[in-house]
């Protein structure tokens, strides 16, 4: 119920959003002529055409906007600011990329720029004030609430329910066991479940919220068909997340419902193909361009410091915990024994120019490589020896869930400074966090944005580079 009102709600405020774009342009349009052009004639096709541009700008970025739809009704400035900044910038953008595709000129200068920060003026105060404004006029039915749980739980709604007050949610009582009048929140505690029924009807309830899913007794039987027989809505609160200590997501295939753990974006083959996609245009120029000339600069670097083979070959465990060769350009001596060892600050396995070959992230490079062969991406969670994954592992439970993706040259770990030495448990926890971030919350724009950071950081290393 409150999914469908909220929709709905949104959906006329969309609609809203898009009246004020259009009336302001058209006003803007008419200051214009007015005093700006007095005389000139007003072409009404043209400005028609950019009008639709704006608003499909605004269509367009709604559409890509599914997980912010629920925060809307929440009176946050800066979230507000960055959704009006993102209409402003989609709406605008649609009508200069046709302006540009269709060499359109017509259209003038000093009336876009002053109409720019108006529209986004306008869409920042429709954000604030408009929501309540329609929810108030839409939900003037009060939709009777009755919690059922305990005052512990009810405390975790506490601004759910102030939220959905705008709404027509009014909440009318508790039923718990507890030996009080009301809650801390001043919800009067209406008795026992003994009192479920008589509470529903003395009070008008229209609805009913379990704060907890209830046990398979006779009493939550009768409760649920007490319901039923009354006709009133029953809502259940999932405490899933805290019974299993883990944040879970709900899906539907095929007839059945099921729980699992944690999104997966990347477990959708068009996710899948962009960032394969993405790969291949970072890969291939780096092997044809830069991989050559770095080669030779490595290789007369290690004949005058440390003579040996140019590249140093591992065994790491990719997606799964599959194994793959990963392929580096060698910057330690070759008589080193002691693989499994991290590289520390002050290695005295590495020859001095491997040192900064390290720092400059220059040894990465022969993995775009493994890249093109599929072992690998441009961005995921960094792939560790055999050895250091079972040490891992150990100390942290969910470590191997990162695996689930494939492992990346960069990653948001390493962007956000977690790189080199992991010396304490904080430290792989830090990165493993980060790790399944990535893997949970995976869309094209973090990608770019850790490829755009890793870049940065190649210009001006870190102080964790080594």
């Amino acid at each position: 119920m409150m999914t469908q009102r909220r929709q709905g709600l949104y959906r006329v405020f969309l609609l809203c959003q898009i009246l004020i774009t259009a009336a302001l342009f058209w006003f803007g349009v008419w200051v214009l002529v007015t005093f700006y052009s007095p005389g000139a004639e007003l072409t009404w096709r043209r400005y028609s055409i950019y009008c639709a541009m704006l608003v499909i700008g605004l269509l367009g970025e709604s559409l890509n906007r599914e997980g912010s739809k629920r925060y809307f009704l929440q009176a946050e400035l800066l979230r507000q600011h960055r959704l009006a900044l993102r209409q402003t910038f989609a709406s605008t953008g649609v009508l200069v990329f046709y302006l540009v595709a269709t060499k359109d000129a017509f259209i003038s200068r000093l009336f876009f720029f002053n109409f720019l920060p108006w529209l986004y003026i306008a869409l920042l105060f429709s954000h604030h004030f408009l929501p309540e404004f329609l929810a108030r006029g839409m939900f003037r039915r009060e939709e009777k609430t009755l919690l059922v749980g305990s005052t512990a739980k009810a405390a975790r709604l506490r601004r759910w329910l102030r939220r959905k007050a705008e709404m027509g949610l009014r909440t009318v009582g508790i039923i718990c066991d507890e030996p009080i009048e009301e809650t801390p929140d001043k919800i009067p505690v209406l008795g026992g479940l003994d009192r479920f029924r008589s509470a529903v009807q003395e009070n008008g309830v229209t609805q009913v919220i379990l704060l907890e899913f209830p046990q398979l007794t006779d009493e939550s039987r009768e409760l649920i068909a007490t319901c039923d027989l009354l006709g009133v809505r029953l809502l259940i609160v999932s405490d899933l997340e805290e019974k299993l200590r883990h944040p879970v997501t709900q899906f539907e295939d095929d007839g059945f419902r099921f729980i699992g753990l944690r999104e997966e974006p990347l477990e959708n083959p068009f996710n899948r193909g962009v960032k394969r996609t993405i790969d291949f245009a970072f890969a291939v120029p780096v092997m044809l361009l830069f991989f050559p000339p770095l080669a030779v600069i490595v290789w007369l670097a290690q004949r005058l410091q440390s003579p040996g083979p140019l590249f140093h070959k591992q065994t790491r465990a990719g997606v799964q915990n599959r194994r793959f060769a990963i392929w580096k350009f060698r910057t330690m001596h070759p008589e080193n024994t002691d693989l499994a060892r991290q590289a520390t600050t002050e290695d005295e396995r590495v020859y001095p120019l491997g040192k900064w070959f390290r720092k400059l992230s220059i040894d990465e490079i022969p993995q775009f490589w493994n890249v093109l062969r599929g072992d690998m991406s441009v961005v995921g969670p960094r792939p560790h020896l055999l050895e250091h994954n079972e040490q891992f592992a150990q100390l942290m439970a969910n470590y191997q869930v990162r695996t689930l993706v494939k492992p990346g040259i960069t990653g948001l770990a390493q962007v956000r400074g977690f790189r080199g030495e992991a010396q304490t448990r904080e430290d792989i926890k830090n990165r493993v966090a980060c790790d399944i971030e990535y893997l949970e919350n995976w869309n094209l724009t973090l990608e770019c944005g850790i490829i755009a950071r890793t870049v940065a950081q190649l210009i001006v290393p870190p102080s964790s580079a080594y």
